[in-house]
């Protein structure tokens, strides 16, 4: 089936609601399974996930309303592995979903008010096994994606590091129309994988994967995915670290119930974290590695 033929019905708000939205394209007659609930999830900063929620959940009350779609964010401790960026769920029918990521997308962009930076990038947290369907026999359907939208899109490798995490970043890049068209396109050919909807139910499903790798890297600084949202804003840091030894019957507190503690330790100091392996002990001791990795930033 061409692209042409997979068109949704999805048309933004109107441009009175955000001033940033895309413009509205050409419709054609919505596909068969427009009308079934899926769901889209992406990464956002502490900051941008604020910005969402608005004073009171005043912001994401009316993104929910104005685009039908349900709108759920992991809370303020619960990272996307390899980040300390909070995952946000859209869900209910494409067209739903697409109104309210461009709504999101443009309040964000508002609030950046960087006009000199037209390009903004949006990162979506796609199961491994449906991402063949993206790529397509030798990256055929990628380049068409490509093409169609004129958006940058780029998939990551898997991440073996972080043994449950089973989902891949597709990084979009572009001005705000050529993504909403990438993302939609997207999510159509997400659709098609039956096995896609499975964990649609889950507004946090990478709790077994923080646990396991135990590595929570601040924005920028010693994440995988590092979350500089507006490209070619540099961003400079420095870092050091440090040895802790503590005893391994006091490292279940440091770690706390489904790495918890540990997630809130590395959010509230900066720093990324990470416990040496169960058996590895510091020399002539019994005490576990603790290392802590700071992160400073320096100009000049």
């Amino acid at each position: 089936m061409s692209m042409e033929e997979t068109k949704s019905a999805y048309s933004p708000a109107s441009p009175e609601v955000l001033q940033n939205q895309s413009p509205p394209r050409e419709s054609s007659p919505p596909p068969d399974n427009e009308e079934k609930a899926t769901y889209l999830r992406f990464l956002l900063s502490n900051a941008e996930a604020g910005s969402v929620i608005g004073k009171g959940g005043s912001t994401i009350n009316d993104i929910q309303s104005q685009s039908g779609a349900r709108v759920q964010l992991s809370r303020n401790f619960e990272y996307f592995p390899g980040t300390s960026d909070r995952v946000i769920t859209v869900s209910g029918r494409i067209d739903d979903i697409l109104k309210a990521v461009d709504l999101i997308l443009s309040k964000l962009l508002d609030e950046d008010g960087d006009e000199t930076v037209p390009e903004s990038k949006i990162r979506l947290a796609v199961p491994n096994s449906s991402c063949g369907g993206i790529i397509g026999k030798g990256g055929s359907m990628i380049r068409t994606l490509i093409e169609d939208s004129r958006a940058s899109i780029k998939i990551s490798s898997q991440d073996n590091y972080y043994p449950g995490l089973h989902d891949r970043i597709v990084t979009v890049t572009g001005v705000l129309s050529d993504q909403m068209r990438a993302v939609e396109l997207i999510l159509l050919k997400l659709i098609e994988d039956q096995y896609y909807h499975q964990s649609s139910h889950l507004p946090f499903p990478y709790a077994a994967a923080l646990y396991n790798g135990l590595n929570y890297g601040p924005n920028g600084g010693g994440g995988k995915y590092q979350n500089n949202r507006v490209p070619n804003k540099v961003q400079e840091d420095k870092s050091s670290s440090i040895t802790i030894g503590i005893a391994d019957e006091h490292i279940g507190l440091v770690v706390g119930r489904g790495g918890r503690n540990i997630m809130e330790l590395s959010q509230l100091s900066g720093a990324r974290i990470k416990i040496s392996e169960r058996g590895d002990f510091m020399s002539g001791t019994s005490d576990s590695y603790h290392h802590g990795i700071s992160k400073s930033n320096r100009s000049g």
